[in-house]
């Protein structure tokens, strides 16, 4: 669901970016606020975008010969509020696209709008209507569900628009060649019949173990109580640990390729060849760590590695960030 650079045009990504400010700087003012009550929060943030980031490292092979993955979002909501849980994500995302390549710079923005914004508020809302009906497991895999879908469907439609907004005189795209009509089926058939069930059971899995161990670590609005975190931690522990099984998946995520991919997927669905220009001369950033893989070791190890990194740094960078606002 990483829309990579220059699919979308830069006055898209402009767009987008200027959307998610208002909803970061929101974000970032509900946490220190859960910060004062709470003083959990800051290793709970830590764990949070850990979670999200190792669960989008497990890639999973759909129909069309292609992957793709969960995102953890709505999971987070429930663990944190929504608000939190946009925060979380937002910091993932953002540590993907500038350490390891996954998703683009310029679009981030575009990114966070649909994995870190609409995937937790949606999802969010729709386990808190099953969980006030006494329907809070329903809730949490529905929530799950709906909300990677949704977040789907927001993707395919801002890639979708490229071709009709950005093009040559004689109608050649300029940037992502494939419009809504290819767009929204290949990604929503994706989402609704693999990732979307993915998503939920991985929802209610770990809800349900935190419940276990303390439903008074859910979140909710009306109280703020101690969060019990060594769960969590063995989950992360043990993500990391399987986080090589994410390559055994074969292929690349719909709408990831590059200039190459691309252009062999423009002849699959019988368009012409023509890489178009605005990604050919777009902008380029390369990555310390592409693709999750470190100079000089093997893919197996390096993955392991990207992921320990990964949780060790959301830590440290919450830890800086918020630890002075505990007093």
């Amino acid at each position: 669901m990483h829309i990579p650079e220059n699919y979308l045009s830069p006055q898209t990504c402009a767009v987008m970016a200027g959307v998610m400010v208002p909803v970061w700087y929101k974000s970032v003012r509900k946490v220190e606020t859960q910060i004062k009550l709470k003083k959990e929060t800051i290793p709970m943030l830590g764990i949070s975008s850990s979670l999200s980031f190792l669960i989008m490292m497990f890639n999973l092979p759909v129909p069309g010969g292609t992957t793709a993955h969960a995102v953890g979002a709505v999971l987070l909501a429930i663990l944190m509020g929504p608000w939190a849980a946009c925060l979380s994500v937002t910091v993932a995302l953002l540590l993907q696209a500038f350490l390891f390549g996954d998703g683009g710079i310029l679009a981030f923005g575009a990114n966070a709008f649909s994995m870190a914004f609409v995937m937790p508020f949606v999802g969010y809302g729709i386990y808190r209507l099953f969980a006030q009906s006494k329907w809070s497991k329903v809730g949490a895999f529905l929530g799950g569900y709906v909300g990677v879908n949704v977040a789907a469907f927001s993707t395919s439609v801002l890639l979708g628009i490229q071709p009709l907004l950005f093009h040559e005189a004689n109608g050649t795209p300029l940037y992502n060649p494939y419009g809504l009509a290819i767009t929204i089926p290949a990604m929503m058939s994706v989402h609704l019949l693999v990732i979307g069930v993915v998503e939920g059971l991985f929802t209610v899995g770990v809800y349900q173990l935190v419940k276990n161990v303390s439903s008074n670590s859910l979140y909710t609005e009306e109280k703020q109580t101690q969060t019990k975190l060594h769960r969590l931690k063995e989950l992360l522990l043990v993500l990391v640990v399987l986080s090589p099984l994410g390559l055994l998946a074969q292929g690349t995520a719909w709408g990831e390729w590059d200039l190459s991919e691309l252009t062999q997927t423009l002849k699959a669905y019988h368009l012409p060849a023509v890489q178009p220009k605005g990604m050919v001369h777009g902008f380029s950033f390369h990555s310390l760590f592409s693709d999750y893989s470190i100079p000089g070791l093997p893919v197996t190890l390096g993955y392991v590695l990207s992921a320990a990194t990964a949780v060790v740094l959301f830590l440290l960078v919450y830890r800086l960030l918020f630890e002075r606002r505990k007093n």
